[in-house]
């Protein structure tokens, strides 16, 4: 077997069922699940009926680089979300099965593997934000790459100090994870944050992966959270050097299952890793392809969802935040809520006395630079109904 996989370390909700295992559920009081990041409003019916017309495509086998019409549909739509020149369809967009699919293989594709044998200082690195998307982490060990973790901490309002990184880490880094809006946080990277990385990302040629499946849940439909594709056109780098930009279907449209998501960015990038899917075995379906077209052709179902979750934090915020503090997140669905005792001991009798399920905030980050960001927080994913949320 693959030795890296003793390096991966147990997944946040394996961990949380562990933590759970001995708590009788209530018979008294309905049980509320708001741990997992799963969306749960109704998928709109565009998707499912793109699905039934096009279940004669299940007879062929689908392309790697996926249809010209998904591929057009997706490049229609950043230029209309983002105010992008046009994008070439052929070089600078691919579709995948799933943001977190593609999160995975990037790292594999970009990662150039340490020689048999070489010692930590000569290990290439990855970094992520943290607390993170355990994807991150999983997919740099696996790549034999070390990571290198950058705290996202109230103070510095979550955003990550790039300035805080030593230079010989800069100097092995080859792939940078980067989540806006952020998960746990919601919090939105403005475009000095973006001139930053850019510039080290060229002055040390590592790759960005921004991470942006939250990027369509948002309070204020005047003021759409900025995504790296737009800071990089303002910035004046229309080629998207270094940048590899993901996206979803999963919270933009309540459609978790269908697996379908986007990869846009450099074109020389995007050669090469077309390439690593081409053996990867990782086409989408022409049926879900269909219904992607669809989903991504339509603004009213991700405007009624929007609304949906604004309610929510409207009507949660007022009950939480005189007593834990906690303000509305830049973006998102979840609330990231300091706890007055440690966040394990939380979660535990928060469900043994209330029925209610959340997630340890120190499951979602590691101890790094002398703390757990996440050490003392819980997050809430209002992903339930308003009336759950509420209760």
């Amino acid at each position: 077997m693959n030795p890296r996989l003793d390096t991966l370390q147990t997944y946040p909700f394996q961990k949380l069922a562990a933590l759970t295992a001995g708590i009788a559920e209530r018979g008294d009081l309905p049980r509320v699940n708001l741990s997992i990041g799963e969306p749960r409003h109704a998928t709109p019916p565009l998707i499912g009926e793109a699905i039934i017309a096009h279940l004669g495509a299940l007879s062929s086998y689908p392309s790697t680089q996926g249809p010209v019409a998904l591929r057009q549909a997706i490049a229609d739509w950043a230029q209309r979300r983002y105010g992008l020149s046009p994008l070439d369809i052929g070089s600078q967009v691919i579709p995948v099965n799933g943001s977190r699919e593609a999160l995975f293989a990037v790292a594999q594709a970009v990662v150039t593997p340490p020689a048999e044998g070489a010692d930590a200082a000569n290990r290439p690195v990855v970094i992520s934000p943290n607390p993170f998307y355990q994807i991150y982490e999983g997919a740099a060990l696996l790549a034999g790459a070390e990571p290198y973790y950058l705290n996202t901490v109230a103070e510095s309002g979550y955003v990550p100090d790039l300035a805080s990184v030593p230079a010989e880490v800069w100097a092995r880094t080859q792939l940078f994870y980067i989540c806006s809006p952020g998960n746990p946080t919601g919090a939105v990277l403005d475009i000095d944050f973006w001139r930053e990385l850019f510039s080290l990302a060229d002055r040390h040629d590592f790759v960005i992966a921004a991470d942006e499946c939250y990027s369509e849940i948002y309070f204020d439909e005047a003021q759409p959270p900025l995504g790296a594709l737009q800071a990089a056109q303002a910035l004046g780098r229309g080629d998207y050097r270094n940048l590899l930009v993901f996206g979803s279907l999963s919270k933009r449209s309540n459609a978790p299952g269908l697996r379908s998501g986007y990869v846009i960015g450099q074109a020389a990038l995007l050669k090469k890793f077309l390439l690593y899917r081409t053996y990867h075995g990782c086409a989408m379906s022409e049926a879900v392809a269909a219904a992607s077209v669809a989903a991504w052709n339509d603004e009213a179902h991700v405007r009624e969802n929007r609304a949906l979750y604004k309610a929510k934090f409207d009507a949660l915020l007022p009950i939480l935040g005189p007593v834990t503090g906690v303000e509305r997140p830049d973006a998102g669905f979840y609330l990231w809520l300091p706890t007055p005792v440690d966040d394990e001991t939380f979660v535990k009798t928060l469900l043994a006395e209330e029925n209610v399920l959340l997630v340890p905030g120190s499951y979602l980050a590691r101890s790094a630079h002398g703390i757990n960001p996440g050490a003392n927080r819980v997050r809430i994913a209002l992903v339930a109904s308003l009336e759950e949320c509420v209760e």
